[in-house]
């Protein structure tokens, strides 16, 4: 990843917001949106703790520059169309509260990343929302049913799966949720696959393969192949060595083997 995608926090917080016009009033929507508190004067914000900033001058000297003070006092800067001199970008956002789809390109085309979220918004649902504020509000109920954590992230995968009870890509998911729970079978016991690679390219994995080490609690992996197959698993999904010796631990665990 050229980029860390974060999600960044700013209810009440001040934001470093400078320039006027068209390239700096969406700038300043966002972070209103997000419940930031939206600081024109680089010193006021400065003094007030702002942590991030948006510069949107239409004078590029005064971008660069401005730019340059607000990193050497230690802010993320955002110039706007300017990625080269950016510590952050934004994003193209789909809000189903509190679900926030993210789709980034690293600065590299806004149009792409706006026709990405133009087509996920067709496939989720509008109450896609409730099905998370369900879940929320069932979670020490979903940990006093599943008390491993191994064992919950399995039932919830199962749950969440292509054609599972709560898919979050169907409608009305909120109001299956406690069904579900009532009904939801011990997820719990190890299982272990093992598969022989085509090739070390990720996208020659076939579609059990690539879910199966995604929701992956573990995974043994030859050391040759490479991270960027291992990347398609879970970031903390546990890695044992290889070859592994004695008992695997409870869970999902995938080996994989060279080709």
């Amino acid at each position: 990843m050229h980029s860390l995608p974060l999600f960044h926090r700013l209810a009440g917080q001040p934001v470093i917001v400078l320039g006027e016009g068209p390239m700096a009033e969406p700038k300043r929507r966002l972070v209103e949106r997000a419940g930031g508190r939206v600081v024109g004067d680089m010193q006021q914000g400065l003094d007030e703790g702002a942590r991030l900033a948006f510069v949107a001058h239409d004078d590029a000297k005064m971008c660069e520059g401005d730019a340059i003070r607000l990193r050497c006092a230690g802010l993320l800067v955002n110039v706007v169309d300017r990625p080269e001199l950016c510590d952050f970008t934004t994003p193209s956002l789909l809000e189903r509260d509190p679900v926030l789809v993210a789709v980034g390109t690293g600065g590299a085309s806004a149009g792409l990343a706006k026709q990405l979220r133009l087509r996920l918004e067709k496939l989720l649902p509008s109450d896609l929302g409730d099905l998370a504020e369900k879940l929320s509000d069932m979670r020490f109920a979903i940990k006093a049913r599943f008390p491993q954590m191994a064992e919950r992230r399995r039932a919830l995968d199962a749950a969440l799966g292509e054609g599972g009870p709560l898919d979050p890509l169907e409608p009305g998911g909120a109001s299956r949720a406690e069904g579900w729970l009532a009904g939801a079978s011990d997820e719990s016991g190890a299982a272990h696959y093992e598969f022989t690679l085509a090739s070390y390219d990720p996208e020659d994995l076939t579609i059990r393969q690539a879910r199966l080490l995604g929701s992956a609690d573990a995974v043994i992996a030859d050391p040759a192949i490479p991270a960027e197959l291992l990347d398609r698993a879970r970031a903390d999904a546990e890695r044992l060595e290889w070859p592994h010796e004695g008992p695997l631990p409870e869970g999902l665990v995938v080996t994989l083997k060279k080709a």
